[in-house]
Parts: C-alpha cells; sequence; structure tokens
C-alpha cells in the first residue's frame, strides 16, 4: 500500500535559517526523504517533520495525517518515502507501506485535455 501525504509549512523558516521553499525547489520527483518524529514539538507533540535527502527541513506532514504516520513510523510500517512533486502549501510525499517501496503515481495525461488549435468559437447570447 501507499499514500501520497501533504507536507506543509514551506513558508516558515528553520532554525539553521536554511530556506525550505528552496529546498523544495532542489528536490527531484523519486529523491529519498526522512520523516522524523518531533515529540518535544511545543506546537503538537504528533507533529512529525519531513527531511529532503540533504538532510534539509522541508515542512512537516499535516496535522490531521500526523498521528497516523507517528504509529506507522512506530510500528515499522513504513518501508520508505520519496518527495513526489512541489506544490503551492509546500509539497506532497509518496510513503510505501509494508514492505512496499515507495513508487511515483503515474502521470496523468492532460494534453488530450488541452486544445492548443487557436480555434475559440464564438460567443452566442441565450435567447431572451
Amino acid at each position: 500500500m501507499q499514500l501520497s501525504l501533504a507536507v506543509v509549512g514551506a513558508d516558515h523558516p528553520n532554525k539553521d535559517k536554511s530556506n525550505r521553499r528552496f529546498e523544495i525547489l532542489l528536490c527531484r520527483p523519486g529523491e529519498r526523504i526522512d520523516l522524523v518524529p518531533e515529540p518535544k514539538n511545543p506546537a503538537d507533540p504528533q507533529a512529525v517533520a519531513v527531511f529532503s535527502e540533504r538532510g534539509v527541513q522541508i515542512g512537516y506532514v499535516r496535522a490531521d495525517r500526523a498521528p497516523l504516520i507517528r504509529t506507522y513510523l512506530a510500528r515499522g510500517r513504513i518501508t520508505s518515502s520519496i518527495f513526489q512533486e512541489a506544490a503551492s502549501w509546500g509539497a506532497n510525499i509518496r510513503v510505501g507501506l509494508d514492505g512496499e517501496e515507495a513508487v511515483l503515481p503515474e502521470q496523468r495525461d492532460i494534453s488530450a485535455a488541452s486544445d492548443d488549435s487557436g480555434f475559440y468559437p464564438d460567443y452566442i447570447p441565450p435567447d431572451d
């Protein structure tokens, strides 16, 4: 089983003054990330910090998912975790569970949905 999780808090500075948004820009899809529980976090003792493979924090697992992820970490259920993609709120990561390695989800083909033909139909007003 695999999960995609939102990583939030990208706009907050790290204690070492490194920039989370900049680090997210350096991350590549499929790159290993680390999940680290923070039981002494004053804002949320269930917090799970997310670090890039370079050891720079990029944010936190969303608060509504953090207790579940902490439980999975404590029970050794998380096999691997990888960077999935940057997002407006921070990033998405992918987690593999119970012996399954995390892999990136298939990309949806949105090119078929977009029409770059340059054709735009004329506006036809409704009949009154």
